[in-house]
């Protein structure tokens, strides 16, 4: 929804002027005069004139039952905050103490001068985005015109101070984080988030992005969520808290602090019901005082959560009606200004009303009153309100509430469609005109909540179903799968158009990532979307044929199957230069194709059109034909736009593509941190599939650096995920990992039997592409174990391949497997043309060459000849840092009878991957900042990195760091 400018965006709960606690009795759209009294209540007090069974007693100040190791904990993690920041779940059952642990802490972080900033969920404001950030952030409103423009708009966009689009989430949580830390640069900070699984999913999602950056920042995060509730900060890796129950010393404590004068059959009895959690002990001697001790208490086979719910039901049978109806409107409200319950109120029951009708609410320990309005003290009182209402009161309080929301026209159209009873077009025609009009902004999630609400009120079934639809492609946009299954399980319930039905079909790809082997599959989207495309759909045609070309790409789809995928998207009225098309030819026929994609890529690339997003889909498309310089061409310059816009999902995947093909260039300085960066977002915007094939990638790095444990554990990491559903691309790489790495120690033998899996169509990693790119190990390994006649087969098919396609590391390879794999007497012509070749973007390919040359010029006896290209290989191999392949070149070299030096460390063997990226920026001239905003982290984190990386290259300054790398390099 649409929320207003400076300190009232968000809701007005926040933001309620004094006047708004002032106790005065008006009607509504009377003018109030306010009559302040003691503790903010005063004239009339019908409360104070009536008896009432039960009065609280007053705890200690202070006090905390039972939690003395929980209560050590937090302090130790609020001091380590000055030798790094972190965050941490704090989890428990309702009522268990989370709340009270965390006000605890923030008096501990208060007494260390630190910064307190806050959030807290409501139920009733989940389909709000950001407002619970809005909370967190409030307090630094001032600061966010220092961000850097890019983050300061997305913050104004996200809080609708402007009319600009929402941007990608991760801009808004980058923006975020560079706030908390300038506001930490003052005093540490102690951010509280209370009712997490209450949060709206944007401000959590934001939450999690910040909690995984804290290491470097002077920030602790502490998050209360309830049990059984899952959470984005779930896979953030965060450490966790978990509170049981009180035992019996600390129940009987609790007990006796809030009830002392219970008769000991009734506190047996209690402490036997509320069974160590807190907050039973604390309100279930109200329901016990009530019936004095005699009455029933809610079955104890009955959840507590339930039984705490029925107490609080009960004490509200007790209450005025009046007071009853303010509640019900307190419950109801999506904000808790004071001023709205008492309009609403006054509107339903007809009569005057004042803050002083809460007082007896107050006094039960039901709510809070307070100059921000009106507070529930528990979520389980709310809920307990709401679910012993009937549903005419619920439609009576929104109805009464949209109608003194005059002014708010976007939280009156929520109501107004809440208090609906029937289907009302007129209505159901607003919500679906606000859903575009934050579909727009970015908004998705509002955009979803108004077409759900649109749904059950549209009276017209066809547009129902429309946006029913619309609805569940706005989820999929957003990668919410849990919507999504629930929407589109309702429309299976419907008679949808051939088109809607169509786009039920995509929507649902969208989320398999063309997982499954069947080539079924790929030949109905094929004749899916020529149906769509026949109707007009093009765009939708053009969706369903790239989902049918990723099914060729992750199964093993077959020639009849992908045929037909390429002959409809052939047919298509789309520009012969369309990356869209480009990427289903390369992925659906990447043999087939691979001539036409080739040459249209190479146009491509001599003439750039500026449409640097759509170089993501290139990019992609090169690697799949075996242009793997092309691709990093492609993917680099897709980066910048990606990064700039906060789009980490498309980012994460591009990073995979370009760490794939410059670990088959062994371009290590590119492919090492692509890679580390692709797993690390793809983790983050939960997409294993490219999590796995990054990992595979990392995989093959390791096994170019000779680093074999680190081969071995990110190849099982990559096949946890892949092995389950039949990835074929992740297994092939992890099958070539496992390849490279046993060439590199000489155990030819196994390396022949994991590469040679790539090639049998009857196992899990045959890959019908990838498996071209790998025929120069397959041959190594086959001459060296001596198995040169078991690939034959092989290499005649492939061969038949290379008349199809020009595929530069096909031919490449083939160059080199016919020279290895020729006897040695007709060699010498396989090398000179391999040699010949225009090698100039794949040094790898060339210094392997050089390397295969020298040892058959050295077997052949013409020892001298060897030395120089044996010499040039280990040179290439250094600068590249493929150790395996230097050391194999100096031993060639010594066996020659020329001696090497030896090779010197270089930065890829001391830094991380992280820190071999962020020192090429930082020696590529840019700034901390300007590498944070790349990367998603603060500048802080950068400078920390780069105090490691200063002493590891044993340089000082930033100024060496372009030196200290070339060397190195």
């Amino acid at each position: 929804m649409t929320r207003v400018a400076e300190e009232g965006a968000i809701s007005d709960r926040r933001n309620a002027t004094p006047a708004d606690s002032a106790t005065v009795q008006y009607r509504p759209g009377q003018k109030r005069s306010v009559n302040r009294g003691d503790s903010g209540f005063a004239g009339r007090a019908p409360w104070r004139t009536r008896s009432w069974p039960y009065m609280p007693a007053n705890p200690p100040v202070g006090a905390l039952f039972g939690r003395e190791s929980e209560r050590r904990r937090l302090g130790d993690f609020v001091d380590s905050v000055r030798e790094g920041g972190g965050a941490m779940l704090v989890r428990g059952e309702a009522g268990i103490g989370k709340s009270a642990l965390l006000l605890d802490t923030a008096a501990i972080a208060t007494a260390r001068g630190m910064q307190i900033l806050r959030t807290a969920g409501v139920e009733s404001e989940t389909h709000m985005p950001f407002a619970g950030l809005h909370q967190v952030l409030l307090p630094l409103r001032t600061e966010i015109e220092g961000l850097p423009v890019p983050q300061r708009d997305a913050l104004g966009a996200a809080f609708g101070l402007t009319d600009a689009r929402v941007p990608d989430p991760f801009l808004i949580a980058l923006a975020t984080l560079n706030l908390l830390g300038e506001a930490a640069t003052r005093s540490p900070v102690l951010l509280l988030a209370e009712d997490v699984h209450w949060l709206d999913r944007a401000s959590t999602d934001v939450l999690a992005f910040v909690a995984r950056r804290l290491n470097s920042e002077p920030i602790v995060l502490l998050a209360a969520i309830r049990d059984g509730f899952p959470s984005p900060l779930d896979g953030a890796g965060l450490q966790e808290l978990h509170l049981d129950r009180l035992d019996d010393t600390a129940a009987t404590a609790l007990l006796d602090a809030y009830s002392p004068t219970q008769r000991p059959t009734v506190r047996t009895r209690l402490l036997q019901e509320a069974a160590g959690n807190p907050l039973a002990l604390i309100e279930l001697p109200i329901a016990a005082e009530t019936q004095d001790g005699k009455g029933p208490l809610p079955p104890g086979w009955l959840p507590l959560t339930t039984r705490l719910e029925q107490t609080f039901t009960a004490r509200m049978s007790g209450l005025p009606p009046i007071l009853r109806t303010m509640l019900l409107v307190a419950a109801l409200n999506d904000s808790t200004a004071l001023s709205e319950t008492l309009d609403a109120t006054a509107l339903i029951t007809g009569v005057p009303v004042t803050a002083d009708d809460l007082a007896l609410a107050v006094t039960v320990r039901l709510v809070d009153v307070h100059e921000a309005g009106v507070s529930f003290r528990h979520p389980l009182m709310r809920s307990a309100i709401y679910q012993g209402a009937s549903i005419s009161q619920r439609h009576a309080v929104h109805a009464a509430l949209a109608d003194i929301l005059i002014g708010r026209p976007d939280r009156r159209l929520w109501h107004r469609a809440a208090s609906t009873p029937r289907p009302d077009e007129s209505i159901a025609a607003e919500l679906e005109t606000v859903a575009k009009s934050v579909r727009r902004r970015g908004d998705l999630l509002s955009a979803v909540a108004a077409l759900e609400h649109a749904v059950r009120l549209s009276e017209n079934f066809a547009q129902r179903c429309e946006r029913l639809v619309r609805a569940a492609e706005y989820a999929a946009e957003m990668g919410r799968r849990d919507i999504v299954v629930r929407l589109l399980g309702e429309g299976e319930q419907s008679q949808l158009s051939a088109q809607q039905r169509a786009r039920i079909v995509w929507i649902r790809e969208t989320f398999e990532d063309g997982i499954r082997d069947d080539s079924a599959a790929a030949h109905s989207l094929a004749d899916l979307a020529e149906s769509m495309a026949a109707q007009g759909d093009v765009d939708l045609a053009m969706k369903l044929l790239t989902s049918a070309s990723l099914r060729c790409f992750w199964a093993h789809a077959d020639e009849r199957s992908r045929r037909r995928v390429v002959t409809v998207a052939e047919s298509l009225p789309v520009d012969d230069l369309d990356g869209r098309l480009l990427t289903v030819l390369a992925f659906a026929a990447p043999i087939e194709r691979g001539q036409v994609v080739i040459e249209r890529l190479r146009h491509l690339a001599a003439h750039p059109t500026g449409d640097r997003p759509a170089a993501r889909l290139l990019g992609s498309s090169a690697l799949m034909v075996g242009a793997f310089d092309l691709s990093e061409e492609f993917c680099a310059a897709s980066q910048p736009a990606l990064r700039a816009q906060g789009r980490l999902s498309l980012l994460a995947r591009d990073l995979g593509a370009q760490a794939w093909s410059a670990a088959r260039l062994a371009d290590l300085s590119v492919a090492i941190p692509a890679a580390e960066e692709a797993a690390r977002l793809a983790c983050e915007t939960s997409q294993p599939l490219m999590y796995a094939i990054a990992q595979a990638s990392g995989a093959v790095l390791a096994a170019l650096r000779g680093e074999q444990d680190r081969v071995e554990s990110l190849a099982v990491a990559a096949e946890q995920v892949a092995l389950p559903i039949g990835a074929r691309p992740v297994l092939a790489t992890v099958q070539l990992a496992r390849g490279l790495a046993a060439l590199g120690e000489g155990r030819y033998a196994d390396a022949f039997d994991h590469l040679r899996r790539m090639h049998d169509p009857g196992d899990p990693a045959f890959h019908l592409a990838l498996r071209c790119f790998s025929i120069a190990e397959l041959a190594d390994a086959a001459v060296h174990s001596g198995q040169s006649r078991a690939i034959a087969g092989i290499i005649e098919e492939l061969e038949a391949v290379a008349v199809t396609t020009p595929s530069p590391s096909l031919h490449a390879d083939l160059r080199y497997a016919r020279a290895v794999l020729a006897d040695d007497a007709a060699a010498e012509p396989f090398f000179d043309a391999a040699l010949g070749a225009d090698l100039r973007r794949w040094p790898f390919v060339r210094a392997r060459t050089q390397l295969a040359y020298g040892e058959w010029l050295r077997r052949q006896r013409r020892t001298a000849e060897s030395r120089a290209p044996l010499r040039m290989a280990r040179e290439t191999f250094d600068a590249l840092g493929v150790i395996p392949w230097s050391e194999r070149a100096r031993q060639e070299l010594r066996a020659s009878g020329e001696s090497s030096r030896s090779r010197s460390s270089e930065a890829r063997d001391v830094l991380s991957a992280q820190e071999l990226q962020i020192a090429q920026m930082a020696a590529d001239g840019l700034t901390n900042r300007e590498i944070g905003e790349k990367l998603y982290l603060s500048h802080r984190t950068v400078s920390s990195h780069l105090y490691r990386i200063f002493p590891k290259l044993g340089i000082t300054s930033r100024s060496a760091l372009g030196t200290a790398l070339r060397v190195s390099a």
